[in-house]
């Protein structure tokens, strides 16, 4: 046996001591249970039932109730409870579906008192009513719940979930007639058990099952919750709704969940796999646990606090077959090792960090915090508070200032608000997003832009007669050095090309062995003008020909072809030739009469615009990784199937989340779903086609309306009636928010041509004639009044609201969006 530090308990007339001990067992313990003066503890598995006592510094056997040479199944037990007012009275439940009670002072060996086998599956738990003797609660594999009376033979009340299998069934400490119920599918129902035939309330507590349950000792509201989701939370029962109050976030599925005696804030868990500790946590800082047990080697099955009214010992049980007394003097505390540390930015992007004072070296230059400048936040220090266990650490603040004009966010707004991300071919969005971002002086972003189009669109759809430099230079047929003329793609760059301006005479250029050079005539190119051109290539099998509709062929090409014969007389006199014959010479259209030589080919012919997608790839991480989402998801849609399959979905769909919740901070609704219609993750686009409700209130006794069609369940008549022409509004239909009376749009907007006033005549001022002229421009469509339009007498702000009659639930991708229905 392990001895630690001893400790004394007083509790009444009976005083509890001990120390942190444990004990082996002869098979792993699937539950554990103390009796009411908290001197044995009975433990109960798939192939043990013993009852041990609390000795001062260890465990001593007393009693083993799995009696016989083959013991049955209803010795395989799930879960065991112990009457805390019948010290001789035990349940436990098993495995084969039987619930079994036993009295502990019968005199015979077995000591199996009762047996109910209603169950068809197993049974998960029991549970006796805390202050009823004969009444017991069992919840179980098979969806079920049954009360029993132990003066009877049977079950005197079913319920049924209508839900998948039960994983805990608790009795309210405060509330006799209230059990609380878990279930596998998330939900957590309420019972009361005069009333088998429904539950009283229930509510989806984890996104999973939910394993365990427990109820304030003292505060009778409070419900907390385990599950699946390796979260721990606590409910607010006393509000018509569940309310969620606290929550803990833990590292594994959490089996077990009990509240610490004489401690409102305390709780202790343990994990159904992975992690083998024992937590108590303080649910005001659920970040941290507040204390850790951290003996046992398996999972931990079972846990209880030893007494009800005692904070200090805790008795639990596990796979590795021990059984432990845990001193709450011993446990570590895991705030001890934690870095006192702390980081936040704050509305103006400076940083506040705090630390321990002997980490942050001295330095002279640091000015003093200014908290009188309204910029800065105020940071609210918060006194020590003697009667809380929390580790008080005296850390040192600094602040990191930014400048206010390096955050300023208008261009983000700016470019959502003017780029086009569809409804024109893939070259002009190109040119359009790259002049929005020239403007906004973002020259890498308007390159990137520039560059796309370059790489992935279709040179051949390029007209002559287009505003572009490039269509001054018609068609351009290329010949490599050794004459033969090539038609392929010609990719120019401005790092491959050497472009000069010369005179308005005839040109000629001698090529070379080295590098290319090129030599444009009069049109003069840009940066941001460089496109890729593209010819039909007219091959033959042996020799390439001029194309007939470059221009007239005025002689056959030869191998070693010489200059025509009008070029001859000027040659001696050109500047640019030398004395022997030019390699390579090429005659451009004779309206610009400039020539063009390139000693060698620049890139493959037909170079497929997938060569350039994992470029592309690259350079979309470069600007997600840079923060410039808003880039990446432009490009994404932009590009469409281009590039979609490069990048896998989970790094689309975090790239358009991210997208999104920056244009909703910035209340651009529209960009927003407009952004989520032309998403290409499915994860995205169906958040559009989740369902807009609007709660309408009848416009005769002002209550709430039903979803089935225009008429009121409870004054029988039309509510959406049209104040001006009397008739059912069947399609879209406007209402003053100040009257509730409204009709036809159309008809209301006449109305408001001649008259402020409500046509119900009920005399409200609905609309104020100045501004008649703003609300006739409004789009039918999308009807969207500012509050000032619309005033009472007293001029407080009312607004027309639009709906579709009869039809209460709309997708958030139709005209009438969440937003917009309402503002």
């Amino acid at each position: 046996m392990e001895k630690m530090s001893r400790v004394t308990t007083a509790l009444g007339s009976s005083a509890i001591s001990g120390q942190t001990m444990f004990c082996h067992l002869d098979a792993p313990a699937n539950a554990i249970s103390v009796c009411r003066d908290a001197s044995q503890v009975v433990v109960a598995g798939r192939n043990i039932f013993k009852i041990y006592a609390l000795e001062e510094d260890q465990f001593v056997e007393k009693l083993n109730l799995r009696v016989g040479r083959k013991p049955s199944l209803n010795f395989s037990c799930a879960d065991v409870m112990w009457h805390q007012m019948e010290e001789n009275l035990l349940a436990t439940a098993a495995t084969n579906g039987a619930v079994v009670t036993w009295n502990l002072g019968k005199p015979s060996r077995n000591k199996q008192d009762q047996l109910f086998t209603e169950h068809k599956r197993t049974v998960n738990k029991v549970c006796f009513h805390p202050t009823e003797v004969y009444m017991l609660l069992s919840g179980s594999q098979d969806g079920f719940m049954k009360c029993f009376d132990l003066r009877k033979k049977e079950s005197v009340s079913t319920f049924s979930g209508q839900s998948e299998s039960v994983r805990d069934v608790q009795f309210s400490m405060k509330d006799y007639f209230t059990f609380a119920a878990s279930f596998e599918n998330g939900n957590v129902q309420l019972w009361d058990i005069r009333r088998p035939d429904r539950y009283e309330r229930m509510f989806t507590a984890h996104t999973g099952p939910v394993f365990c349950c427990d109820w304030h000792p003292d505060d009778r509201g409070w419900l907390a919750t385990g599950g699946r989701d390796k979260m721990v939370k606590v409910w607010d029962m006393t509000t018509n709704r569940a309310k969620e109050i606290f929550c803990v976030q833990t590292i594994a599925s959490v089996a077990r969940v009990k509240w610490r005696p004489e401690k409102k804030f305390h709780l202790a868990t343990c994990s159904m796999m992975v992690d083998h500790n024992i937590y108590v946590w303080d649910v005001r800082r659920p970040f941290i646990p507040f204390a850790t047990f951290e003996e046992h080697k398996d999972v931990t099955t079972g846990i209880v606090w030893r007494h009800q009214h005692d904070p200090h010992f805790l008795l639990s049980g596990s796979k590795d077959s021990t059984l432990y007394q845990h001193m709450f003097k011993d446990a570590t505390r895991p705030v001890d090792k934690a870095n006192p540390e702390g980081l936040c930015f704050g509305l103006f992007g400076d940083l506040a960090f705090a630390a321990k004072e002997s980490l942050i070296s001295s330095d002279s230059n640091r000015k003093p915090y200014p908290g009188g400048d309204r910029r800065y936040p105020i940071f609210f220090f918060k006194k020590p508070d003697q009667t809380e266990q929390f580790a008080h650490v005296s850390s040192a603040l600094s602040v990191f200032e930014t400048d206010l004009d390096s955050n300023c966010m208008d261009w983000f707004v700016k470019t959502a608000q003017l780029y086009l991300l569809c409804g024109k071919p893939f070259a002009e969005l190109c040119d359009h997003n790259a002049k929005v971002a020239r403007e906004l002086k973002r020259p890498q972003v308007s390159t990137t832009w520039t560059m796309l189009r370059i790489m992935f669109s279709d040179p051949a759809n390029l007209t002559p007669g287009s505003n572009h430099p490039l269509s001054k230079l018609g068609t351009l047929p290329l010949m490599n050095s050794k004459g033969e003329s090539r038609q392929d793609n010609s990719h120019l760059e401005p790092g491959n090309s050497l472009i000069s301006n010369n005179n308005e005479d005839n040109e000629e250029t001698e090529g070379s062995e080295g590098q290319a050079e090129y030599m444009f005539g009069d049109a003069e190119l840009d940066d941001d003008d460089l496109y890729s051109m593209e010819h039909d290539n007219q091959t033959e099998e042996q020799e390439y020909t001029l194309p007939q509709e470059a221009f007239q062929l005025r002689h056959e090409i030869m191998d070693n072809p010489s200059a025509p014969e009008h070029l001859q007389q000027d040659k001696a006199d050109s500047p640019h030739v030398s004395g022997n014959e030019a390699e390579v010479t090429c005659l451009t259209p004779i309206e610009s009469f400039s020539l063009i030589s390139i000693s060698q080919p620049l890139f493959t012919p037909h170079l497929p615009a997938s060569f350039f997608c994992p470029i592309v790839r690259e350079m979309l991480s470069y600007y997600a990784e840079k923060g410039d989402v808003q880039m990446a998801v432009s490009v994404l849609i932009v590009l469409g199937e281009r590039i979609r399959k490069e990048i896998d979905d989970l790094t689309q769909e975090h790239w358009y989340t991210s997208y999104i919740d920056l244009l909703q901070r910035f209340e651009l609704w529209n960009v927003s779903n407009e952004v989520i219609k032309l998403s290409t993750c499915s994860a995205i686009t169906c958040l559009n086609q989740t369902s807009t409700t609007l709660h309408i209130n009848c416009s005769n006794c002002k209550r709430p309306m039903s979803n089935r069609g225009w008429i009121c369940d409870r004054c029988h008549q039309c509510a959406s009636v049209c104040a001006v022409c009397h008739h059912v509004v069947k399609g879209l239909f406007v209402w003053c928010q100040g009257c509730n009376h409204g009709g036809h749009l159309e008809h209301i907007r006449n109305w408001l041509k001649s008259s402020a006033h409500c046509p119900a005549g009920c005399g409200h001022l609905c609309f104020r004639l100045l501004f008649l002229d703003q609300l006739l421009e409004l789009n039918s469509a999308n009807i969207r009044t500012e509050p000032s339009l619309l005033t009472e007498q007293r001029l407080s702000p009312h607004r027309f609201t639009a709906k579709a009659s009869g039809v209460q639930q709309q997708s958030g991708g139709e005209s009438l969006t969440h937003h917009e229905a309402t503002n």
